[in-house]
């Protein structure tokens, strides 16, 4: 009897919490919603993540407000949200730091796989390779060439170790099997500022940070790093086209909630997230910044949590090879 008796008190408690979390998603959300942003205002992750937060406002009916706490790789503000109350409220748009993070960050407050509930991609923007407008290689055929004829003499600025034009810059040369001088800096502008002055040779960073320099002449062009042209820049070749394998990197958003953060509602911010997607504006706006959103299929929960795992098994070893550790 006491066996029975415990199975249902527990089938009543499973019952009692499954009815509750109905009734909060069915609820949700009945005020403002935070989306933090671990990054400062004014780039392009504040750019895209304020395009998101619009759109999804839209669609579940309440505002949805966007937060700035930059610091320490986006990790304090990534923290904030795995610290926050599991109820919807408080999400996470993040990036490819959320997988980098984990590789270089000693005693990282929190988990990026399990802290979490994925909700889904938002953007997966490609990256192009660059160099000074006077560059010798007129194309990326003679750049690959000049690169391995000349390496100990070219310099490569990246917006600062594990930066996603840093990871750009380790995969090149993987790819190359050949050594280029790296040049870190404090973010991609001022790295995109001494290309554009000549003070280093190459640069490989995302369309949306390199399109205006690309379309002003500023800089040189030479291929998509990965697999695919894009539409931003239709007649710029993919690496791959030039038998550069194993090379494919991307910069992508996603959008996450804290840890134990009800079903129901995860459920509700991905579809409305789905239908963001492909709201218009997202869209035209996105593009107007050399990127684009991902298909309503990726915005989902499932294709968010594969995606990272996948990124940080892919760029742990790059990150090893060149000596970089967590400090």
């Amino acid at each position: 009897m006491l066996k029975k008796s415990f199975a249902q008190t527990l089938f009543t408690a499973l019952l009692m919490t499954a009815g509750l979390s109905t009734a909060i998603a069915q609820d949700y959300p009945n005020r403002t919603i935070t989306m933090v942003m671990p990054y400062a205002a004014g780039g392009p992750g504040d750019t895209i993540t304020r395009l998101f937060a619009t759109a999804m406002s839209k669609q579940l009916g309440q505002q949805i407000v966007v937060d700035n706490p930059a610091g320490a790789g986006g990790s304090i503000g990534t923290a904030k949200v795995a610290r926050a109350a599991p109820d919807g409220y408080t999400l996470l748009m993040t990036h490819i730091s959320h997988a980098t993070n984990v590789l270089m960050i000693k005693n990282l407050p929190y988990s990026p796989v399990t802290d979490f509930e994925p909700i889904g991609l938002t953007t997966v923007g490609p990256m192009v390779v660059t160099s000074r407008k006077d560059f010798p290689a007129k194309d990326a055929k003679e750049l690959i060439e000049y690169i391995k004829a000349n390496s100990s003499k070219i310099s490569m600025g990246h917006a600062g170790i594990g930066s996603a034009s840093h990871l750009c810059g380790l995969m090149f040369m993987d790819a190359l099997n050949t050594k280029i001088e790296m040049v870190p800096y404090k973010g991609a502008a001022p790295a995109l500022n001494d290309l554009m002055g000549g003070q280093i040779d190459i640069m490989c960073d995302q369309t949306t940070s390199t399109i205006p320099a690309i379309q002003s002449g500023r800089i040189k062009p030479y291929a998509v790093a990965g697999t695919q042209r894009i539409t931003s820049l239709p007649d710029l070749p993919a690496l791959s086209e030039f038998g550069v394998k194993g090379f494919d990197i991307s910069i992508w958003f996603g959008l996450y909630a804290p840890k134990g953060t009800p079903q129901p509602i995860i459920d509700k911010l991905s579809s409305a997230l789905q239908r963001a997607v492909k709201d218009p504006e997202v869209v035209s706006r996105l593009d107007s910044i050399g990127t684009a959103p991902v298909a309503p299929d990726l915005a989902v929960p499932a294709k968010l949590q594969a995606h990272l795992k996948n990124e940080i098994n892919t760029l742990g070893p790059l990150l090893t090879k060149a000596g970089v550790t967590a400090n």
